[in-house]
């Protein structure tokens, strides 16, 4: 029924205006133009292409499931921290791994610690030693086995340790 009723509310607002036929007639071009720019190859080859077979390696497989990477940018002289996302598990119960990484030098590489499964993260606030998420997650309701959705809050936070300041551990608490 209603787009019924938005179909016949847009005729008339369109017989008000004659010049607004004309307008979604010139939006509907362009956007056809514009497609087919993205179509068309801009680049030319200027030798013969090279060959490249595929990285069979477990950790590119593991990198190409990284589906999202947040710098942390509050952090002082702690420059080499970031949270990043991998797809994994179920997608209709999270499947968004999500991760705390700590650079903590050439020698050791990054420090990561998962901090949980969810649908989503949103950064809410970051400073020297301490984050605050609000995350999506989904629950199962083992009564009925129904899904939902729930919002909570959590703060992480780490103590620097060493030259680089990456910690050997880190706390998550819950958050109102």
């Amino acid at each position: 029924m209603k787009p019924v009723l938005f179909g016949t509310a847009l005729l008339l607002l369109t017989a008000c205006d004659p010049a607004a036929a004309q307008r979604a007639a010139a939006v509907d071009r362009a956007d056809s133009q514009a497609e087919a720019a993205r179509q068309v190859p801009v680049l030319m080859a200027a030798g013969d292409p090279i060959p490249v077979d595929a990285d069979v390696g477990d950790a590119l497989q593991w990198s190409a499931s990284v589906v999202r990477v947040d710098q942390l940018e509050n952090q002082g002289l702690q420059s080499s921290i970031k949270m990043f996302g991998a797809a994994g598990g179920d997608p209709a119960m999270n499947g968004l791994y999500t991760y705390i990484a700590f650079f903590a030098g050439v020698t050791d590489g990054w420090r990561v610690f998962q901090i949980g499964d969810f649908l989503e993260y949103r950064i809410l606030s970051d400073a020297p030693g301490r984050l605050d998420l609000e995350v999506l997650e989904s629950v199962l309701n083992p009564a009925n086995d129904e899904i939902s959705s729930r919002t909570r809050r959590l703060i992480v936070t780490w103590t620097p340790q060493g030259p680089d300041g990456a910690p050997t551990s880190i706390s998550v608490a819950e958050a109102r």
